[in-house]
């Protein structure tokens, strides 16, 4: 069990030249050709995003930046004896109000930890952030107290002064700086040494700050036509 992946993953294929991305979805058609100007349209709508390429896409070059958390054996009892496969944990953010987890086992370390990069782009969520006082300068903090849970750990995300810093255990506390989070502080029960419930729950936590409505938010908006709406001519002449 020596090379277990202790090196973070150094090597995983940065190096290789890029293929020209092929668009498969009506989502990824629309962002090649520029019809869509920002990662914010698709998440009015919430449309799901399939394809990577399309957060590689408005987050180019060292913008996105991504970490591995955790990297662990897993194994299954078979009748020739046990399998082992890596599972490992990868967490991807913008430190400008985006972030994204994602975790897949492969048999090899290196191939786990490509795919969790993928699949932590595809959940890639906004993370609204907020003041703890006067709003002065750029949002600082979580608006309101947010809590998110994941098997018995439960995270708990409380405003806190400008200038704290974020007041959290290691493995979250990267998850909150990649979210551009500077200053919170934060409580955790259950089983946080289960490091991948405890950054679920950590995650969960920040999807949930977009979903409270705080009186600034409370004036009548009119919302735009769905990007599927707006284009769908363009969806129907190069329709595949």
């Amino acid at each position: 069990m020596g090379g277990r992946g202790r090196g973070r993953g150094r090597g995983r294929g940065r190096g290789r030249e890029k293929e020209e991305w092929v668009p498969v979805t009506k989502l990824g058609r629309l962002v090649k050709n520029q019809k869509i100007n920002q990662l914010e349209d698709i998440y009015l709508f919430s449309l799901p995003i399939k394809e990577s390429e399309i957060i590689d896409y408005f987050l180019q070059g060292d913008e996105l930046k991504d970490e591995v958390m955790k990297i662990m054996p897993v194994q299954k009892q078979t009748s020739a004896g046990q399998r082992t496969r890596f599972k490992a944990f990868v967490a991807v953010g913008d430190s400008k109000g985006h972030v994204g987890l994602g975790v897949k086992c492969a048999k090899e370390v290196a191939t786990a930890i490509r795919a969790a990069i993928t699949l932590a782009k595809l959940s890639l969520i906004p993370i609204r952030r907020g003041y703890w006082g006067g709003k002065l300068g750029d949002p600082h903090t979580v608006p309101c107290k947010v809590t998110g849970k994941c098997g018995s750990v439960r995270m708990r995300l409380i405003p806190a002064p400008r200038g704290t810093g974020v007041v959290a255990a290691g493995a979250p506390k990267k998850l909150l700086q990649m979210a551009g989070v500077d200053d919170v502080y934060s409580q955790a029960t259950g089983s946080t040494r289960t490091m991948g419930n405890f950054l679920k729950a950590c995650y969960f936590a920040l999807a949930k700050t977009y979903g409270f409505l705080s009186p600034e938010l409370w004036q009548d908006r009119k919302f735009p036509k769905s990007p599927y709406q707006e284009h769908w001519d363009f969806l129907k002449e190069n329709a595949q």
